[in-house]
């Protein structure tokens, strides 16, 4: 018998190269795909039970073979018997070819997966769904239940997904070379967008989803055993490690988040903070300079400060500088002022928050206005500061984003009508 844990990972492992083996001996990548999550079912059903087979692998491809080429032999009988039922003509049965597992089935085929699931056609909460069905084994449930959607929704989200690409010509092949830095920046994206939404959840009741922060993270692994020497692939990784590192710290005993400066760093994960300082440091040394590689940069040196106090801000500033001008955006820009008014004072980053929002993008977001509320109350301007904090905790549809807010505007006091903010 096995622990439904270790069969849970075992399984996550063997699916992308058991759905790799499947589509490229047989195509039909939505057929393989339901195939192969029929496999998974009867696995974890069986495993726990009766024990791991000594080819696990082998295991998979062979009872997701027979489901495929069942499937495939019905709907070849249907379509044979539509044709000539006119004519009464029997039917030929489909003859699937043979599978053998030890060949076909490889790791390389979970890079070719993601590049199916990150496919351009697709939209990108498509592609993160379908990249978590196909490539990371989860089922619609699972999906469904970490973005707080409907299973039905979901299902039809991912039923889309796999239309689009088929329409679309997907083929189970690497991209041609001129596509492929394309390609592979879309799906280093996705990863970083399935990290995100575990990391700090756009919605909801908690302030983090472990399991999708955790399966991005073995995701962007699989990617980095492949791709070793890609920079941008180390640096994502690194970057994931050294964020996550801090999870145990970012909440308090009731959920409620803990900000940056007031964790307690005892509570983090400093195996994780030496595994991706190494890494960074790898990439920075021996590969072309890219944004991955600089926010890990910055997220390391916020790891390393032993206190809050020691954080080398004029560092963090000048790698911000170097991000904003290789990989400029909103989000850059919001977290650079922070680091501006942490190096020039308040004010001036007020002055840079001014002219961001000028330009529109972030204007009346709850993250623009928290940043507002946070350089406010340090510049002394506690009546804006406390509007800012107001808009910003009304904005958010984070629940535990929203508590912090608040509980921020009541540690300022009472309001100029002399009453108290709940």
């Amino acid at each position: 018998m096995s622990s439904p844990d270790a069969t849970e990972d075992l399984l996550r492992d063997n699916a992308p190269q058991v759905l790799g083996a499947l589509v490229r001996r047989y195509g039909h990548f939505d057929a393989a795909e339901d195939a192969v999550q029929e496999a998974l079912l009867a696995a974890a059903q069986q495993w726990p039970e009766e024990g791991v087979p000594g080819n696990p692998r082998g295991w998979l491809i062979r009872v997701a073979s027979r489901r495929l080429t069942d499937q495939l032999r019905s709907e070849e009988a249907r379509r044979r018997r539509e044709e000539t039922a006119a004519a009464l003509t029997p039917c030929d049965d489909f003859h699937a070819p043979a599978l053998d597992e030890s060949r076909v089935a490889s790791e390389d085929d979970t890079l070719l997966l993601l590049f199916l699931c990150c496919h351009p056609a697709l939209s990108r909460p498509s592609q993160i769904a379908l990249t978590l069905r196909a490539v990371g084994g989860l089922t619609t449930a699972e999906i469904a239940r970490a973005f707080l959607v409907p299973e039905t929704t979901m299902g039809q989200r991912i039923s889309r997904a796999k239309k689009t690409v088929k329409d679309a010509g997907g083929r189970f092949r690497p991209p041609e070379p001129t596509d492929l830095p394309h390609r592979m920046s879309a799906v280093l994206q996705v990863l970083y967008l399935i990290y995100n939404e575990g990391h700090t959840a756009t919605s909801g009741t908690s302030l983090h989803r472990a399991e999708l922060s955790a399966e991005a993270i073995r995701l962007t692994r699989t990617v980095h055993r492949l791709l070793p020497k890609d920079g941008e692939v180390t640096g994502l990784l690194a970057l994931m490690l050294l964020t996550d590192a801090r999870r145990a710290a970012r909440t308090g005993p009731g959920g409620e988040l803990v900000p940056l400066t007031e964790q307690d760093r005892g509570r983090w994960n400093h195996e994780a903070i030496d595994e991706g300082v190494a890494l960074v440091s790898q990439a920075l040394t021996t590969t072309a300079l890219g944004p991955y590689q600089l926010q890990a940069a910055i997220a390391a040196v916020h790891d390393e400060a032993p206190t809050a106090e020691d954080t080398d801000w004029p560092q963090i500033l000048a790698l911000y500088d170097l991000l904003a001008r290789l990989a400029p955006g909103p989000v850059v820009e919001l977290n650079r002022v922070v680091a501006v008014a942490m190096v020039h004072g308040p004010r001036a980053g007020l002055d840079r928050l001014a002219e961001l929002e000028s330009e529109g993008t972030l204007s009346g977001t709850h993250r623009m206005e928290a940043v507002r509320a946070h350089l406010l109350e340090r510049a002394g301007d506690v009546e804006g500061a406390r509007a800012a904090y107001q808009a910003a905790a009304s904005a958010t549809l984070s629940v535990p984003e929203r508590r912090y807010l608040q509980l921020r505007t009541a540690g300022l006091g009472p309001d100029a009508g002399g009453r108290a903010d709940a």
